[in-house]
């Protein structure tokens, strides 16, 4: 274990399959998925080997869709002893919906989750992390269906998704509905800006030194932990390829070959765990936990 790896770390899995994400909304309709070969089983079966060889639990955020077609990889998540939270059901951006169709997926997913793998789901991480301003709503929904923790706000500029002054840390979020706790994508701060350094594209396109220094940055000089995240279509370079943008090509595709072998430099660099439990260690000595964010939220 490196010298960095003091502090302990969220390791966030989002259960989805390489035609369920955003960048390629539009080119494949929800109505054809059924007939798309479908790789996500193999590739988080291929996570849950690589995490039971290292030691490491997580937490998977399991899309309803793929729930609901693959119940025994739920099961085998939980009976693993990683913690199963919720990524919505259909992968719909946020702000492209109402509240109603909102309320209707995620109450859909978090019911699919608990019934399949037995046990209580407490978190949620909307597809693309789309709380933005525009769907600030969305937190009040969370905290009347019964999550008690949300991860999906990136405090960045994004041309999809961001709140920049949103804060870098895990925090309790207070609304009129009650309250939850929100834990945002890790960044580090650079003058003005934030810069992820979260996971995902972020991982695979920029060289695997950002990401060591961002989180030994977080865990070395603020004492705090960060939130990493990853999709299984992101290990498989075979998968089959999708035309989209030149921009969501990149995106998308670059470095999948890369992947597998900077997430196990990650592991053995890093102490990781599920979501729970880093918000169960951090919250009570956290500043932020009375204070949210009531100039924005």
């Amino acid at each position: 274990m490196s010298e960095h790896a003091r502090v302990l770390n969220a390791m966030t899995i989002d259960v989805e399959d390489y035609f369920h994400v955003s960048a390629f909304e539009g080119l494949m309709p929800r109505q054809s998925w059924d007939s798309l070969e479908s790789r996500v089983v193999a590739n988080t079966d291929r996570l849950l080997s690589i995490f039971d060889e290292t030691g490491v639990r997580a937490t998977f955020f399991v899309l309803g869709w793929v729930a609901e077609r693959h119940p025994s990889l739920v099961r085998r998540i939980a009976d693993l002893g990683h913690e199963s939270a919720s990524h919505g059901y259909a992968h719909r951006l946020i702000y492209d919906q109402t509240p109603r169709a909102f309320r209707d997926d995620v109450r859909r997913a978090k019911d699919l989750l608990e019934s399949t793998a037995g046990e209580r789901v407490h978190g949620f991480r909307a597809p693309s992390y789309s709380v933005t301003p525009q769907s600030l709503w969305a937190i009040d929904i969370l905290i009347e269906e019964g999550y008690t923790y949300d991860a999906s706000v990136f405090p960045i500029r994004h041309d999809r998704y961001g709140i920049p002054v949103s804060p870098r840390h895990a925090y309790v979020l207070r609304r009129e509905a009650g309250s939850l706790i929100e834990a945002p994508a890790s960044t580090v701060r650079w003058g003005a800006m934030n810069l992820p350094i979260a996971g995902g594209g972020y991982f695979r396109i920029l060289p695997y030194a950002w990401t060591r220094w961002g989180i030994s940055r977080l865990n070395t000089v603020e004492g705090q932990p960060a939130i990493f995240y990853l999709h299984p279509w992101e290990i498989d370079p075979e998968q089959p390829r999708l035309s989209g943008s030149f921009l969501s090509e990149f995106r998308h595709y670059r470095h999948l070959d890369q992947t597998e072998t900077r997430l196990r430099t990650l592991l053995n660099d890093f102490e990781f765990a599920p979501m729970r439990e880093i918000l169960r260690d951090v919250l009570p000595g956290s500043e932020q936990c009375e204070t949210g964010l009531p100039y924005v939220w």
